[in-house]
């Protein structure tokens, strides 16, 4: 049971034989056996924080006292056993982990001098507990940061010029096209369907950490539906790849998850738009657009049955409890299972007019709560390994308080990613992508404490 330990009690130096948490009970001040440090109780004065939460006790002077910063837990030996990923945000340690208020303070605190920025703290090699005290840091008085949360944590000025982006938007806004043409019943040349497979397919091997970064760090408002399934194929390519299939087998799941959605364009378009629960009849006019995509795909673009069945199947359900056919387990066709995944995350991490979009690390929890009740957890395990727990492209706070924005992932180690620094631990913000890359798997004094949300971010400026 956790209890109050009052401010006035704490002094620096002190440890605690389990992790110190803010007056929330949910984010952590100090690990257990880190001594607190006096940085640590300002911003209890600061913030005004009358007690902090634990269930431990005070250790004794002559327990170890290296105050050496305790790596996080093992990494995701069995990725199966979802449940303990909860438990993982109270176990993370080595360090003291920053709430949401700190995130705010950011806002008012001043960025130490360009002298003291040249070697930031968060990008030695020596242990970061062993930091310069923030009162010897000479801080100029500044009114406000002068950046705003889209050049943060979208960068669209930097997006908008980069190429690789403009050829990820082109290849939107071509099958947007394609989804017109089959509105209109225009001719359609499954040409022009088979060079945005080829385009995207090329651009997930020559620039994969990059074209996935843009699922979660793109800004297309436009063309929403063609924009979610060229997001849905990259995911899919990319777990399809990780799973070992052969290049035409990724083509084809490459090709249903493009086209996975096209039956909506069947369905009355007062159902689909409909904000309400749909009544019974509602309910199965949209569930038949499986039927319709379908038909569309082999019928009129004359592919192949492979693609087609991908296509119809995405809303089975490992447990057999899905639509249309209440298939289970492995008799449904794995592009199915793979789009299945693909869509769900896709669909968590997108914004929705009743809802702002969920951060990627709650995506990957949520999936991993599953427990082979809608997925196949093989599919799941490949994605975790594939994109990470914090897919590339995530907003996080490290244990040092430095937000930063995941670049890369590591298949052995998904809770250790690349990152590359937004804002540093002196509150400068670096908004032309041109922060520090740090490898977590090479600095083991940092970890990430907590995902951000986008949304949490915006409320501080």
């Amino acid at each position: 049971m956790l209890k109050k330990v009052m401010r006035h009690d704490l002094e620096e130096g002190m440890r605690f034989s389990a992790p110190v948490f803010f007056d929330d009970g949910e984010n952590m001040l100090a690990s257990k056996g880190v001594p607190i440090k006096k940085r640590e109780l300002d911003a209890l004065d600061r913030w005004k924080i009358s007690y902090v939460l634990t269930a431990g006790e005070v250790l004794p002077d002559s327990a170890d006292s290296s105050g050496e910063m305790i790596d996080e837990p093992t990494e995701l030996d069995e990725l199966e056993e979802l449940e303990d990923l909860d438990e993982e945000d109270e176990m993370r340690s080595g360090g003291a982990v920053v709430q949401s208020a700190p995130v705010a303070a950011r806002r008012t605190e001043n960025p130490a001098p360009a002298a003291a920025q040249k070697t930031p703290v968060s990008m030695q090699k020596a242990p970061v507990a062993v930091q310069k005290p923030a009162s010897s840091v000479e801080k100029p008085e500044l009114d406000r940061l002068e950046y705003t949360s889209e050049q943060i944590l979208k960068l669209p000025s930097v997006l908008a010029n980069d190429a690789l982006y403009s050829r990820y938007t082109a290849l939107i806004s071509s099958l947007d096209a394609v989804f017109e043409d089959l509105r209109s019943k225009s001719e359609i040349r499954t040409r022009s369907i088979d060079k945005i497979v080829s385009d995207l397919f090329n651009l997930v091997v020559s620039d994969r950490s990059e074209i996935l970064g843009f699922i979660l760090g793109g800004d297309v408002e436009e063309s929403r539906m063609a924009k979610s399934s060229v997001n849905i194929a990259i995911l899919s390519i990319i777990i399809g790849e990780h799973l070992g299939l052969p290049r035409h087998r990724l083509l084809q799941i490459a090709t249903a998850a493009l086209l996975h959605d096209v039956g909506m364009i069947k369905v009355p378009e007062n159902i689909v738009s409909k904000e309400g629960k749909l009544d019974e009849a509602e309910t199965q006019a949209m569930r038949s657009h499986t039927f319709y995509g379908y038909k569309m795909i082999v019928n009129e673009l004359l592919y192949a049955d492979e693609v087609g069945r991908a296509a119809v199947q995405h809303h089975e359900r490992w447990d057999g409890e899905g639509y249309p056919g209440r298939i289970a387990g492995a008799a449904i066709d794995i592009g199915a299972r793979i789009i299945s995944v693909a869509d769900a995350f896709e669909a968590m991490v997108s914004p929705k007019t009743w809802r702002d979009a969920m951060v990627g690390y709650q995506a990957m929890k949520n999936l991993l709560a599953d427990n082979a009740r809608r997925f196949d957890p093989d599919i799941i395990k490949a994605m975790i390994q594939s994109i990470g727990i914090y897919p590339i492209g995530s907003i996080v706070l490290m244990n040092n308080s430095v937000i930063a924005r995941v670049i890369d992932s590591h298949k052995e180690a998904p809770l250790r990613p690349k990152i590359r620094v937004l804002i540093d631990e002196f509150a400068k913000p670096y908004t032309q992508n041109e922060g520090e890359i740090v490898n977590l798997m090479e600095n083991r004094n940092l970890f990430i404490a907590r995902a951000i949300d986008p949304a949490e971010y915006r409320k501080f400026q």
